[in-house]
């Protein structure tokens, strides 16, 4: 009973740490200043501006809809800024737990997926910014979790919300489309393919694309849209938008301080520092105050060994055509969201980003777990590596904390949490 109720349990303390100095650190953080800009222009205008000119945007709208709704209820102040991160970083971690129990069907699994992702430290700084990539990664989960119950129409759907927060949801899109249509035309032939096709194309093909296109609702309606005027034809001058919009994201080649090549995300090499400063009264002597948008070091690392044993399982899961679901999921899901960064390595990217495929890691730390637990090893036994393992992170966890909400520490304190060189 204990085991069934606890994510909800943990869902209510993680949401708590969530709104508790929501307000801090004072002012817009790293991207907010972007987000929180199209936000307010979006309650006035529907699009966004630049005084009185429209002004070029290199997102779709969904995620700046989302923080908007938090301005509208609580104020243009951090709080109503963040507010909808806040509770979607809450939903994500009930989301995530419910995913687990339909897969494994096990109570003490779903209050340990619960507890992990609750206790990342990435999750958490994102759930604590008006970013987007937040939002994006709850409607990717959600798409998934939608196709795997075969909840095709409303996978669908939350997939086009994906697309319309970032494009980066593209690949899941084709990943899904892909093994969707693999499985018709490994299930039917002749005549009997033509049905199922036709209702996978409308699936995966029209309407996630119809709902992207009605997440710029706003800038239809609206003349004062960036290139809303360059062609008499509305649809023409969207395109050529969306042009020029991925004219910039493959351009975008500037160098950051914080940029950290794809190869180093899973062991958080070089996480990015959202803010930092010395706050007032205090000289950089002697404290220190930082939201660094990193995961929890022990948890991602354990993460990545198990992406190494998953996809290992699964390799072998090929060549034995004993196919396991998770297997597939976590592949999937790691394959969509981590893999096509390393083919535009050219491209300035953040460790941050690995938000998209942190639920498949995860997914990959509970079949370990799950592996563990069938071994032949004494009960007792595997579950002490596992209560182990948990405690570790847990303690892990509260460790980073100041770290993850911009908590003001000694000096002394915060650069004994900077493990790494390139942490800093």
């Amino acid at each position: 009973m204990i085991a069934a109720l606890a994510p909800i349990f943990i869902a209510v303390a993680s949401l708590a740490l969530r709104l508790i100095n929501l307000s801090t650190p004072k002012g817009v953080v790293f991207d907010e200043v972007y987000y929180v800009d199209g936000a307010r222009d979006f309650l006035k205008y529907g699009v966004e501006v630049s005084g009185n000119k429209p002004e070029f945007i290199v997102h779709p709208p969904v995620g700046k809809w989302l923080i908007a709704s938090g301005i509208k209820l609580f104020g243009d102040n951090e709080f109503g800024w963040r507010f909808a991160t806040a509770v979607v970083g809450t939903l994500l971690i009930l989301l995530f737990a419910r995913f687990v129990h339909i897969l494994f069907f096990s109570p003490v699994l779903t209050a340990v997926a619960a507890g992990l992702m609750a206790m990342d430290g990435l999750e958490l700084v994102h759930s604590r910014t008006a970013l987007l990539d937040l939002f994006l990664a709850f409607f990717v989960l959600l798409a998934v979790y939608l196709w795997h119950r075969q909840r095709h129409w409303y996978a669908a759907i939350a997939i086009g919300l994906a697309m319309g927060t970032k494009w980066s949801a593209l690949y899941f899109l084709i990943a899904i489309a892909l093994v969707s249509i693999y499985r018709i035309f490994t299930s039917y032939s002749g005549r009997a393919l033509i049905k199922p096709t036709l209702i996978k194309s409308l699936q995966y093909g029209i309407v996630p694309v119809a709902v992207y296109i009605s997440t710029w609702t706003g800038w239809f309606l609206s003349s004062r849209g960036w290139d809303r005027q360059w062609s008499p034809n509305v649809f023409a001058s969207w395109w050529h938008y969306h042009a020029e919009m991925l004219g910039f994201h493959t351009g975008l080649t500037e160098k950051h301080s914080y940029q950290a090549n794809p190869w180093s995300w899973l062991i958080m090499g070089r996480p990015t520092s959202f803010f930092y400063e010395s706050p007032q009264g205090c000289s950089s002597k002697n404290c220190a105050q930082e939201v660094l948008a990193i995961g929890t070091p022990i948890l991602w690392w354990l993460g990545t060994l198990s992406l190494a044993v998953v996809f290992g399982f699964w390799l072998r899961s090929i060549v034995t055509k004993r196919f396991d679901n998770v297997l597939n999921i976590v592949v999937l899901g790691v394959s969509a969201g981590y893999l096509p960064w390393f083919f535009i390595q050219q491209r300035t990217v953040f460790t941050f980003y690995a938000i998209i495929f942190e639920p498949f890691m995860l997914l990959a730390i509970i079949y370990c777990a799950k592996l563990l637990l069938d071994s032949s090893l004494a009960p007792g036994v595997s579950i002490g590596i596992i209560t182990s393992l948990l405690a570790l992170i847990v303690l892990n966890f509260i460790y980073f904390i100041p770290l993850f909400t911009g908590g003001i520490i000694n000096y002394n304190d915060w650069l004994a949490r900077m493990w790494l060189e390139s942490w800093i």
